[in-house]
């Protein structure tokens, strides 16, 4: 019984990587070719190779180490090379306006009450 959870718990986690895989080879092909270069990053056909070789070493191997090394792959996109993307293709400002504080509200800055 305890040998059928943990199976149960390695199935779970190998899913959750193959669809973080998914979802960073989806973003890595709808950045812009130029962004990769102007955020001074590798080209975008490396990061879809890469990308595309975990989700099918996730899908079609069951071998721990290859899942993990995609893991980490896939960990760097998501974490470094995304928000660069984001930031050189003007996307990146936590839904701000541009030029806005970080004590603004809804309705303009706020002002402590005065």
């Amino acid at each position: 019984m305890l040998i059928s959870g943990f199976n149960s718990l390695l199935a779970l986690l190998s899913l959750g990587m193959v669809i973080f895989a998914v979802v960073a080879l989806f973003f890595a092909a709808a950045a812009r070719e130029d962004a990769y270069r102007a955020a001074d990053k590798q080209t975008k056909m490396f990061w879809l190779i890469i990308l595309g070789v975990t989700v099918a070493v996730d899908l079609l191997l069951s071998m721990l180490f290859l899942q993990l090394a995609g893991l980490v792959a896939t960990i760097v996109f998501m974490v470094d090379v995304r928000p660069a993307l984001k930031a050189v293709s003007g996307g990146g400002g936590g839904g701000r306006r541009s030029g806005g504080s970080s004590s603004d509200g809804p309705y303009g800055p706020y002002n402590g009450g005065r």
